[in-house]
């Protein structure tokens, strides 16, 4: 694999960052010591604080997968010991969305993608601390996914209600990606046979149901469903996850369509002033939405750097996006000395300034992606 013209100093920079700031915020001050839980979201430095609503699983989870890969065991030991003794439905079987301030469960229907982090956030805390019981607790959720979420047509259902017997939504491709990033991640510490399989017939009903022909987008619901969404962001998450397992989906024509996806986004959903990724487009590439979210940049940049290692820097069709450009851009329009910003308009103001716990995971995979691909492990 070429490996693309790194500005290390960048990356060193960023991890840094995460290191000094945002590790130290959401073990303090971002942190309800008394639930052991992270808050939902957090207000930046000078305005009002925010009063808690409400926990999320999902949240939970996404923390202990950022403190495990960072190290931290014993913040991540305590995320993962309220996980599980405060998030499971021990009636039906799963995860409760939410709990409420008080810890009592609060938003009690099942979502496909709150399970799909669970197991995520096992395999990884796992492979980091070596804790037999997120196996146990994976091997569970794995469970619930399989008799519950999944459908005849080989997809999975969104979110049913709190007995699984009623269906709330049916397949949407969010939860379905990060289900694929869960299974890519549990085939990594298990060695089972058996994602492999699962992963493939996902990526083969990706391609019936949700791959847009024209552009090769993958759409956020099933083609025919509603008016055609593209989030830039989503095609470049899917890039770099087909990419990061061709041993998988290399069997599809996945790749096929996501090649012609990544270039479709870098071509309308990326700015070539600012190199900021809007957040949706039309199917004829016309910005629907232009306002700048934090989680785009990060799939872009590590998409960015798996296409120009995968192809070489110099020959590859972003060339005109040096990737240590991308990074020096993110880090100036999108980190603060405090956090960062979750929001801005194309011309940089503000649009969101409060600070969503579940951000660091997007940091934390972008960073370890170009970190991975610079030393070619």
């Amino acid at each position: 694999m070429n490996q693309p013209n790194y500005a290390s100093a960048t990356i060193d920079e960023l991890h840094q960052h995460l290191a000094s700031v945002i590790l130290p915020l959401w073990a303090t001050r971002g942190f309800n010591d008394a639930l052991g839980l992270p808050y939902d979201v957090i207000a930046p430095p000078g305005q009002p604080a925010l009063p808690p609503t409400r926990y999320r699983a999902m949240a939970c989870a996404r923390q202990l997968y950022v403190f495990s890969a960072a190290g931290w065991h014993d913040h991540a030991d305590r995320l993962f010991e309220s996980l599980r003794s405060r998030f499971v439905d021990t009636t039906h079987g799963g995860w409760h969305y939410s709990i409420d301030v008080q810890g009592v469960p609060q938003e009690t229907q099942k979502d496909l993608y709150t399970h799909a982090f669970i197991v995520f956030s096992c395999a990884e805390y796992f492979r980091h601390r070596g804790n037999r019981d997120a196996l146990d607790l994976l091997e569970a959720t794995l469970h619930v996914i399989e008799t519950r979420f999944a459908t005849d047509a080989g997809l999975y259902n969104a979110v049913l209600s709190a007995d699984f017997r009623t269906l709330v939504d049916g397949p949407q491709q969010n939860p379905i990606m990060h289900l694929a990033e869960a299974y890519l991640s549990a085939r990594d510490v298990q060695r089972d046979a058996w994602f492999s399989d699962a992963l493939q017939r996902i990526a083969e009903q990706m391609i019936a149901t949700f791959v847009h022909r024209p552009t090769g987008c993958i759409a956020e619901l099933p083609i025919g469903c509603s008016a055609l969404r593209i989030e830039p962001g989503h095609q470049f998450e899917w890039f770099y996850l087909a990419s990061s397992a061709p041993d998988v989906f290399g069997h599809s024509d996945l790749p096929k369509w996501l090649g012609s996806a990544y270039m479709f986004s870098l071509r309308h959903g990326v700015s070539p002033v600012t190199g900021g990724v809007c957040a949706a487009l039309d199917e004829h590439g016309h910005v629907i939405e232009p306002n700048e979210r934090l989680w785009a940049q990060t799939e872009f940049a590590r998409a960015l750097a798996t296409s120009q290692a995968l192809r070489g820097a110099s020959e590859a069709q972003d060339a005109h996006v040096p990737l240590k450009t991308q990074l020096g851009r993110f880090k100036q329009r999108f980190l603060r000395d405090y956090g960062w910003v979750e929001s801005i308009a194309q011309d940089g103001a503000v649009v969101r300034a409060d600070m969503p716990s579940t951000t660091p995971y997007h940091m934390a995979t972008m960073y370890h992606a170009v970190a991975r691909l610079r030393t070619g492990s």
